[in-house]
């Protein structure tokens, strides 16, 4: 192909959009669950919610859809949808799988991570302490989720670290239950430093085994908080989210 030919053809860049509307929603819709503004059990009302968001019903119902497919809405006959109600059998088989995926990441970055894999944990380990000292939890759970996608990408465990995507909005609404117990920024940071020593002494048992310790720690800590009623409030109907 000659170079005039080349200048002839349409590119095939394509053009970065902004944020739409929907998405600008469903971020803030989604991280009004996590952070509880909204309650498990609490009925989300499309009226309410194009008023307090501004937007139209069109994109009300496009965000719940999408929060009811990531697991955070659910949907009831009669009723509609609402913020969906935590229970312990799914958190267990949520960190069951958490357990694997993680332990399997922490062995394989201990043996094939590059060197320069280490440091960038070691710096998400310091944003997630700052973060909790600042009881800024939206940025603990920022940077939790960035220290495992560095640890997986790491390993080579790319398709691994796609399913856990596909569970991040579940993982990150017990995420924000945990962190917010006592003590939990201290153990939390304890923990994925163990997992980091391992990893930069090339220790793939010890990687794994850490990974697992602090999956099963927090595997407790949500199993005690829902046994205690956390993540199953009785329903209310919405009406609090600034826009």
């Amino acid at each position: 192909m000659t170079a005039a030919m080349s200048d002839a053809l349409p590119s095939l860049k394509v053009e970065r959009r902004t944020t739409t509307l929907r998405e600008l929603a469903l971020e803030k819709m989604r991280t009004a669950i996590l952070d509880a503004h909204f309650l498990p059990g609490e009925r989300l009302v499309e009226r309410a919610l194009c008023e307090e968001l501004g937007v139209s019903r069109t994109v009300v119902r496009e965000v719940l859809r999408q929060l009811q497919a990531e697991g955070l809405v659910a949907s009831i006959p009669n009723q509609g949808p609402i913020v969906a109600v935590l229970d312990s059998e799914t958190a267990a088989q949520i960190y069951d799988i958490r357990a694997l995926l993680e332990g399997d990441a922490a062995m394989a970055c201990a043996q094939r991570a590059a060197e320069s894999v280490a440091p960038g944990l070691a710096d998400c380990i310091a944003s997630i302490e700052r973060a909790f000292e600042a009881r800024e939890h939206a940025r603990v759970r920022e940077w939790t989720t960035a220290f495992y996608e560095q640890m997986f990408r790491g390993g080579g465990k790319d398709v691994a670290w796609e399913i856990v995507q596909t569970l991040n909005a579940r993982i990150d609404r017990l995420r924000a239950m945990t962190i917010a117990s006592d003590d939990r920024g201290r153990q939390a940071v304890e923990e994925m430093n163990r997992i980091l020593d391992a990893i930069r002494c090339r220790d793939p048992q010890r990687a794994r085994d850490a990974a697992t310790a602090h999956v099963a720690r927090v595997s407790a800590i949500a199993a005690q908080l829902l046994q205690q009623g956390q993540g199953q409030e009785a329903p209310r109907v919405s009406g609090r989210l600034s826009a």
